[in-house]
């Protein structure tokens, strides 16, 4: 069973997505909170599965309550629910520690499969949001890893072994580095 806490604002948001999901076998809704203050009381309370959050909400918004949720190193797993697709809401959610980001006017099912696979650990972008999302490769700054190995390259051979790593061929890659 997937217990899942609802943050939202609106009374009537809450109250349909509750409607949904305890129309499923495998959902319960365990509480729901009107800001982000209180989504962070419910989840140490609760310690639910998958936590739908809202963005826009009076005093601690979702992005920040997402944000101090994944800090407090709570094992629930956070789906952004927003009528805004504005790209930085998405961004910055995902970035809070987010799993996933659907704007409320997904169908139901959308809604569903998303709660599912959040908490199964995959992750959810609305697929109006995936055009938009800025693609952050690497910096090329120093190395993540202490690995002698890896740390006693050149800068330029980390270029190189960093194009052939992104799967460029011969060709592709000779075109990168050159």
């Amino acid at each position: 069973m997937t217990t899942v806490p609802i943050a939202d604002d609106q009374p009537m948001q809450r109250f349909g997505f509750r409607m949904l999901l305890e129309s499923q076998d495998d959902m319960t809704v365990v509480g729901e909170a009107g800001n982000g203050t209180e989504a962070i009381t419910l989840i140490a309370r609760h310690q639910p599965d998958v936590t739908l959050m809202d963005i826009r909400m009076p005093g601690l918004d979702g992005i920040e309550g997402t944000r101090r949720i994944i800090r407090s190193g709570a094992r629930t797993r956070i789906l952004i629910v927003t009528t805004f697709d504005l790209d930085e809401y998405a961004y910055d959610g995902l970035r809070a520690g987010a799993s996933g980001f659907l704007v409320k006017d997904a169908l139901p099912e959308e809604l569903l499969s998303g709660i599912r696979a959040v908490a199964a650990g995959d992750a959810v972008v609305a697929p109006s949001l995936t055009r938009h999302l800025p693609v952050t490769p690497g910096t090329g700054g120093a190395p993540a890893t202490s690995d002698p190995r890896i740390t006693a390259l050149t800068d330029r051979e980390r270029e190189i072994l960093t194009v052939i790593g992104q799967g460029w061929s011969n060709w592709g890659a000779r075109g990168k580095v050159l």
